[in-house]
C-alpha cells in the first residue's frame, strides 16, 4: 500500500514537471537537491518530507493539492 502511494505521487510529480517543461535536473536545481534524488522521488523509491513536497509545489508553481490528485 505505502509503496503504491509513493509510486502514484512520483508519477504525479513527473507529469506536473513535464507540464512545466522542466527536466529532472532543472527541477532538482530549483529544489537544491541532486538529480538522482529527484529521480528517486519520481520513481516512488524515496518518501519526500512534507517540506520537500511543499518546495516541489512551489517550484512547479502549482497548488499543493494538485500533487495528490492521483487519489481521486
Amino acid at each position: 500500500m505505502n509503496t503504491k502511494i509513493l509510486e502514484n505521487f512520483g508519477k504525479q510529480v513527473r507529469q506536473k514537471r513535464k507540464t512545466a517543461k522542466l527536466s529532472q535536473e532543472e527541477l532538482a536545481e530549483k529544489l537544491g537537491i541532486h538529480r538522482t534524488y529527484m529521480s528517486f522521488i519520481e520513481r516512488g523509491i524515496r518518501n519526500p518530507s512534507l517540506l520537500m513536497i511543499f518546495k516541489i509545489s512551489r517550484a512547479l508553481k502549482i497548488k499543493l493539492p494538485e500533487l495528490f490528485e492521483f487519489d481521486k
